[in-house]
């Protein structure tokens, strides 16, 4: 049985919205719950989702764990998996990793485009690489269950993460640089870096992370998909669309700024561009997800191997990574 997977959106969540996720055959969805956000904001926002799952209870519910997008597709619904995009939530307190477990964290990237706690982000000019509470919070995350995601860090700092991290890690949503030069695409050595320790990365179809922006063709996409599947193994690829459906400018805004600067940041933007660019036509919302399995059909990709991309590898990775892991340092200690 093939599965649907898109594994990160951040959208202005509605009735709406959800209804295309069924249209469009989503069995899961990685929702970000958090930018810049506290502790006690990011609980705000789990408040705003768990009304959605009680007001839409037909349509969607929130995701623990693999088997759950396995019910979600055998009960014609959506799992809805919590993800951050900053390590924020956490403050600066290690024991908040496993509560925000608990409550359903399954994704947090380690930083978002600036230095954080624990590692660089990819528009800093200078990467040291993972802090010293960065290492800390990885052996957390590896012990719980929470992925560490390295989609907005540096080049480095996420080497260094897929090396220390004794469970495979993740970049969520980014392209390959060599095809794309954008800060936030990865390079080759961190692709090798992270699918060489077993991770997952997830296709972006964010326009500033596409050869020609907007106006990126179907063809052009999966072309580039069909040479990372060549050049890296098909079980480390997936979807992870970066879907900003309906938001406004202000949410970019938001995103790009924070609280740390009273300045305009512009980000992959410009001044005379700087909300959110259109969609490419042949992916503007979720009923668009099964025109990528036409696209990757084209490239000469079988089916077994489109399925992989389009959910199987994410359902696979989930279960090795969302349940809790012993202490690798014990299990060092016992050898």
């Amino acid at each position: 049985m093939s599965y649907r997977i898109d594994c990160l959106q951040y959208a202005n969540w509605s009735e709406e919205i959800f209804r295309q996720m069924r249209a469009g055959g989503l069995d899961a969805v990685h929702v970000t719950i958090a930018y810049h956000e506290t502790f006690r904001e990011t609980v705000l926002n789990v408040e705003r989702w768990n009304r959605w799952f009680e007001d839409h209870p037909d349509l969607i519910f929130q995701g623990f764990t693999a088997e759950d997008v396995r019910r979600a597709r055998a009960e014609g619904r959506t799992a809805i998996f919590f993800g951050a995009q900053n390590p924020s939530p956490i403050e600066d307190d290690i024991g908040l990793i496993e509560v925000w477990h608990r409550l359903g964290l399954r994704f947090m990237q380690l930083s978002y485009n600036n230095q954080s706690l624990l590692a660089t982000g990819c528009y800093e000019a200078e990467d040291p690489g993972l802090t010293r509470m960065g290492r800390e919070v990885i052996r957390e995350m590896n012990r719980v269950g929470l992925v560490v995601d390295m989609s907005h860090s540096a080049d480095r700092s996420t080497i260094e993460a897929a090396e220390m991290s004794t469970r495979p890690i993740a970049v969520t949503h980014a392209n390959p640089h060599s095809w794309h030069p954008a800060l936030r695409n990865k390079r080759d050595p961190v692709i090798r870096a992270v699918t060489g320790t077993g991770g997952m990365m997830g296709f972006s179809l964010y326009p500033h992370h596409l050869k020609d922006g907007s106006g990126c063709s179907l063809r052009a996409f999966c072309e580039m998909v069909a040479r990372m599947v060549e050049s890296y193994g098909i079980d480390h690829f997936g979807i992870g669309s970066d879907l900003c459906q309906g938001q406004p400018d202000s949410v970019v805004d938001w995103m790009r700024r924070g609280r740390w600067t009273k300045g305009v940041d512009y980000g992959e933007g410009s001044a005379g561009a700087p909300g959110f660019p259109a969609q490419p036509d042949w992916f503007r919302d979720n009923r668009d997800f099964p025109r990528l399995a036409e696209g990757l059909a084209a490239t000469g990709l079988d089916g077994g191997e489109i399925d992989a991309l389009l959910g199987g590898n994410w359902l696979r990775f989930f279960a090795e990574s969302f349940g809790p892991a012993a202490d690798r340092r014990e299990a060092r200690a016992a050898e």
